[in-house]
């Protein structure tokens, strides 16, 4: 099994910025793994926000994080990054961390428990 635990959630004022951080262990994840984000915001469905390949040149974003938010992955530590800028309220969420052989999904075959960001208005 593959595990996934996030950090760097918390709360924060608008148009600052958080850096999430998800660090796999367990069963190391095949070269085809892609990794990623969604959120679920309270009362609302799942909502995909990024993703990276494994070698990490090609990545993907929701359309309402797109030049604000960055995906980037460490192989060698099994963590990706989400670093989250100029950050509205409408970021708040509880935020996933994913891994699956596809990139963009929101059912992957791992997740992590998840961490909360708030954004004040």
């Amino acid at each position: 099994q593959v595990q996934l635990v996030e950090s760097g959630g918390g709360l924060v004022q608008a148009g600052g910025s958080l850096r999430l951080s998800c660090a796999a262990s367990g069963r190391t994840l095949s070269t085809n793994y892609a990794m990623g984000w969604f959120r679920q915001a309270s009362g609302k469905e799942r909502e995909f926000v990024a993703a990276i390949n494994w070698r990490g040149y090609s990545t993907d974003y929701a359309g309402s994080v797109k030049g604000r938010f960055t995906i980037s992955r460490d192989n060698a530590k099994n963590t990706v990054y989400l670093q989250m800028n100029s950050l509205k309220p409408e970021d708040t969420a509880v935020y996933y961390c994913y891994a699956d052989l596809r990139g963009r999904t929101i059912t992957p075959e791992y997740w992590g428990q998840g961490t909360q960001v708030t954004v004040s208005s």
